[in-house]
């Protein structure tokens, strides 16, 4: 089984949730940006929560399907189409051999995630089949997809077997079927356009100077075109220490805010280093990095203090939610006579 890249669009990578335990040699974690949206398709199509997927960012991507295929699709949208018809998001999809699946303009956020029922048959590297582009290791041979590649599809589980032959049976003539539940909305992150992102004090904020403190919490940032996969470089009221200091550098994670000495705050992503040495003001709550994730370049961003406890607290809800998606996903199945209550796209 397999998928065919037809045209890549602006950056497609294959993506799981990261590659931990190596930073201590200096090798980032990476992963997928959206964790959320990642983890939910996956789900959906009988994957482990953190199989890997394709992150789709932006606009472009075309693939074709050589075989039929069980797939979900999560996170922002990006208009996605097969053979012209448009796709449901947040919920199973069937798609039938020879259908090209093609994404158009950005309607929300800016990362979709494309899981395919049984996952991807590419080798882990150190126990990770995320892209680290710049080292170019992981992935599909280390890098962004290109026209003409193949990305071969291992076996679906038992569980997504039962939900293609249902699917299957109910598209009849039709090209493409899709459960006609999806996943609830009120479980995603806040998903708006210019979001406000919740943090809790950094480990230098009282370097700062007072103003400064108060300009973080109140003042609105925009999101540079410098901005990647590393990290999102924001520009608004220049940041200021109280004196010069120097800070041996120390370890970093993904939502930490480094302010560099311009005094334009940087927010560290997925691809971040493992080391900062930049005074670090905020850290993202890890419950918002999704958030973060679907705002692209030319949007704006806020940041409202949180406690830690807070910050915990909503994680833990967080991972609740995701028992109780699961618990839902298979009580879908059982509640109707062969699996899916489906529609089919004509």
């Amino acid at each position: 089984m397999s998928i065919k890249v037809i045209r890549p669009g602006m950056l497609s990578t294959v993506q799981d949730l990261g590659r931990y335990g190596m930073q201590k040699y200096g090798v980032i974690v990476s992963g997928a940006m959206d964790s959320f949206a990642l983890r939910v398709a996956n789900i959906l199509v009988g994957n482990t929560e953190g199989e890997a997927a394709l992150e789709i960012t932006m606009i472009g991507s075309k693939l074709e399907f050589r075989e039929n295929l069980l797939i979900a699709i999560c996170g922002g949208n990006l208009s996605p189409t097969i053979d012209g018809h448009i796709i449901p998001q947040w919920r199973p999809v069937l798609v039938k051999k020879g259908c090209i699946l093609s994404f158009g303009a950005v309607k929300s956020g800016c990362r979709v995630y494309l899981a395919i029922s049984g996952g991807f048959d590419i080798p882990k590297i150190m126990d990770s089949q995320s892209t680290y582009l710049r080292a170019g290791i992981g992935g599909f041979h280390g890098r962004s997809l290109k026209e003409g590649d193949v990305l071969l599809v291992k076996a679906p589980s038992d569980l997504a077997v039962r939900r293609i032959s249902c699917l299957f049976d109910r598209a009849g003539t039709n090209e493409v079927a899709a459960s006609e539940w999806s996943v609830s909305q009120k479980i995603f992150p806040a998903y708006t356009l210019n979001p406000i992102i919740r943090a809790v004090r950094g480990g230098q904020f009282n370097w700062f100077t007072i103003e400064s403190r108060k300009q973080f919490f109140e003042e609105e940032f925009l999101v540079t075109p410098q901005s990647d996969r590393m990290g999102y470089r924001l520009c608004g009221q220049q940041l200021q220490l109280s004196e010069p200091r120097e800070l041996i550098s120390e370890a970093v994670t993904a939502g930490t805010v480094q302010v560099p000495s311009g005094g334009n705050p940087i927010v560290l992503l997925a691809d971040r280093q493992t080391i900062g040495g930049y005074p670090k003001i905020a850290q993202v709550a890890t419950v918002d990095l999704p958030i973060l994730a679907q705002v692209k370049p030319g949007d704006k961003v806020r940041f409202q203090e949180i406690q830690l406890e807070e910050a915990q607290e909503l994680l833990q809800s967080r991972e609740t939610v995701f028992q109780l998606l699961k618990q839902g996903v298979k009580l879908k199945e059982s509640s109707f006579l062969g699996g899916f209550h489906c529609i089919e796209l004509t």
